[in-house]
């Protein structure tokens, strides 16, 4: 509430106050509605930009104002009367314009030369695994994952040495996370930036963490590694393999399923069947019904960070 009533004190004050107390003239009551304008425009300028980018305009207007001083000392050099005179008349708006330009573009760029120009666990820092997967083209079209998307310059380089690769299945690889980048930036629901930002780091997962860090930002990945070493540096890892096991159907022991038996397991007599979701399930004498549906009665779960494995038994052994 106070802030507009500061911007109604200077749109609608400092008219009427010029219009009171100093002319009653039209031209500077709008001269002075001008002014409220300017204030309430800087206002709203140093709200929405960072300290830093007020510093990067300021650094954009002395760039700027640099070209302009290389452009007088080339006239100057030049010494053609008609270009001189011309010159010598508009110093003062060349000088502006120069300076003018150089802070807005700095201004527009300002997010790029920042890295991204705001903080907070809002922002997402995908790696490189979770761009190869592809399910996160998932997880952000069913909404589950909310805030900003940050996809680092260096995964992207990464993903295009992996493409230009020789090895067909790096070539293949790269593709993919490159074809999901392109795929993210086509999101409506969601917005991505895409930043330079970068750090003196030789591992690919340690720079991720980094930044990830830096922007007090979670981290997106399917790799188990980065979230070894992002405990390590306190930043908060979103798995997305850690949420597809959550969410696969819950499995008790004792309860009882159809299953397909695939193939022969690794121990004597053990048959190989998979659930609807690809987990896969350890039958016990099951070798004999292999190629067949059999009931199955599940005995026991074995969960871990790679993933889970259920071993059963044939139902018409226990009966």
């Amino acid at each position: 509430m106070p802030l507009w009533i500061f911007r109604a004190s200077a749109l609608l004050g400092i008219p009427f106050l010029v219009y009171v107390f100093l002319a009653k003239d039209l031209y500077s009551v709008l001269l002075a509605f001008l002014c409220g304008v300017v204030i309430v425009c800087a206002e709203t300028f140093l709200r929405s930009f960072r300290f830093s980018a007020v510093m990067i305009a300021i650094f954009g207007g002395l760039c700027g104002y640099l070209i302009y001083l290389a452009c007088d000392y080339v006239v100057l050099k030049l010494n053609v009367p008609d270009i001189l005179e011309g010159w010598a008349s508009y110093k003062t708006i060349f000088a502006g314009v120069f300076v003018l330009i150089g802070s807005f573009l700095s201004i527009i760029k300002s997010s790029e030369l920042e890295g991204i120009s705001k903080k907070g666990r809002h922002l997402k820092v995908t790696d490189i695994s979770a761009l190869i997967d592809g399910r996160i083209i998932d997880v952000c079209e069913t909404g589950f994952l909310s805030g900003t998307i940050v996809i680092p310059q260096f995964v992207i380089a990464k993903l295009s040495e992996l493409a230009s690769s020789k090895d067909l299945l790096e070539k293949a690889r790269g593709r993919r996370g490159l074809d999901i980048v392109s795929r993210l930036k086509e999101l409506k629901n969601i917005p991505v930036k895409i930043t330079s930002k970068s750090f003196k780091s030789t591992s690919l997962q340690e720079n991720v963490v980094l930044l990830a860090k830096s922007l007090s930002a979670e981290i997106v990945t399917i790799d188990f590694n980065i979230n070894k070493i992002a405990i390590l540096k306190n930043v908060n890892v979103l798995n997305i393999s850690d949420l597809t096991t959550a969410l696969k159907p819950v499995v008790l022991p004792g309860e009882t399923m159809a299953l397909f038996v695939m193939k022969e397991g690794k121990e004597k007599e053990q048959g190989i069947a998979y659930l609807d979701d690809g987990t896969m399930v350890v039958v016990e004498d099951g070798k004999r019904f292999i190629g067949k549906r059999a009931e199955v009665s599940v005995y026991s779960i074995l969960q871990n960070s790679t993933g889970r494995m259920i071993f059963a038994r044939i139902k018409q052994q226990e009966d």
